[in-house]
């Protein structure tokens, strides 16, 4: 079955960086699209960044770009998202997620889902 692990997270000081990763196994990698959310106490949770499954294009949000890249790589099915520059407001609980039922990664439903890493950035 489809499975994700995230690993990666932790505290960082403004400024720093963090590389997260998510490990998926139990499906057909070029199929998938697989995002990166996260969710803040009280705020609702975001898509962050998606690499697209078919054709690898990338998506991110406004307020990670030029800031975070992701990547994929095909020999360890995993999905990395490097987060430079962190700021306070980048402290969230990070999830990875994956689905195969849309070409866009805006359009995606994303019925799989890690357990999540938690990122904390503060001084």
């Amino acid at each position: 079955q489809v499975q994700l692990v995230e690993s990666g997270g932790g505290l960082v000081q403004p400024g720093g960086s963090l590389r997260l990763s998510c490990a998926a196994s139990g499906f057909t990698w070029d199929r998938y699209n697989i995002g990166w959310f996260r969710q803040a106490p009280g705020k609702e949770r975001e898509m962050v960044s998606c690499i697209n499954g078919h054709d690898g294009s990338t998506y991110y949000a406004d307020s990670v770009k030029g800031r975070f890249t992701i990547s994929r790589d095909n020999a360890k099915n995993t999905v990395d998202l490097l987060m430079n520059s962190l700021q306070p407001e980048d402290t969230a609980a990070y999830f990875c997620a994956t689905d195969d039922r849309s070409w866009y990664c805006n359009f995606t439903p994303f019925y799989y889902w890690g357990q999540g890493t938690q990122v904390t950035v503060s001084s």
